[in-house]
């Protein structure tokens, strides 16, 4: 590895492989079960309110998904959910646990390319089992050097990362698809940012926040951009 290698840092769910599209499918089997209870914007806007209260305590992922799915069943019908149709709802998340990982087009190319000349790292949060468990499947775990499963990704926690692994942010570029996650917090810290927006975007990643201004970030439309981009940013530092 060169004296010129950066730190890339890659997010994982729907930056390496898909993962909305997962919690979408499930969301419409979840309307459809309580679409006789209510109409499909008030579950949405109910659930969705759930998760945010239950953040704090359950954390990102499938399990804490799925135990405020049964939250929000069980307040939505007033009780009258059946045991039958609450065992549907945790066979959901385990099918949701159990889900084929599908590598997003170009991620292997891409990190075959960028691997043997800088340091990688996987930068994600959620469930610690669950994410260990995608990353074991997907075939990508060789490419990186350092695997981190954060409980929130902000600037203290991307601050506490740089420290650990002795990161300077000048040097250290990190690709994901959410601004609010990915991009926000790590130009924040003086790094750089690449946007490579999931065609389906989690409410609670949106985020209005312009970020084009910065020297430091870039949206691509591919994974398969980022040799190019990486290439023409490295040379400037």
């Amino acid at each position: 590895m060169s004296t010129r290698a950066l730190t890339l840092g890659f997010d994982a769910d729907d930056t390496l492989w898909h993962n909305e599209v997962i919690f979408e499918k499930v969301h419409e089997r979840y309307r459809e079960l309580l679409a006789r209870y209510h109409d499909a914007a008030t579950v949405d806007r109910t659930l969705f309110a759930t998760e945010m209260r239950n953040l704090e305590l359950y954390g990102y992922g499938v399990k804490g998904f799925t135990l405020s799915a049964i939250e929000t069943a069980i307040q939505l019908t007033a009780g009258k959910i059946s045991a039958d149709e609450i065992q549907q709802l945790i066979s959901l998340g385990r099918d949701m646990l159990e889900h084929p990982v599908d590598v997003l087009d170009g991620v292997v190319e891409t990190l075959t390319a960028l691997s043997g000349q800088h340091r990688l790292l996987v930068i994600t949060k959620g469930d610690l089992r669950d994410q260990e468990r995608k990353l074991a499947r997907s075939g990508l775990a060789a490419h990186f050097q350092h695997v981190e499963i954060l409980s929130e990704k902000d600037e203290g926690s991307y601050a506490a990362l740089f420290r650990r692994h002795a990161i300077d942010p000048a040097r250290f570029l990190m690709v994901g698809n959410s601004l609010k996650s990915d991009i926000l917090p790590v130009l924040a810290l003086g790094g750089a940012g690449v946007h490579v927006p999931y065609h389906i975007t989690w409410a609670a990643e949106r985020v209005e926040t312009a970020t084009q201004a910065s020297s430091r970030f870039f949206q691509l439309k591919s994974v398969r951009e980022l040799p190019e981009i990486l290439s023409t940013w490295s040379a400037s530092l």
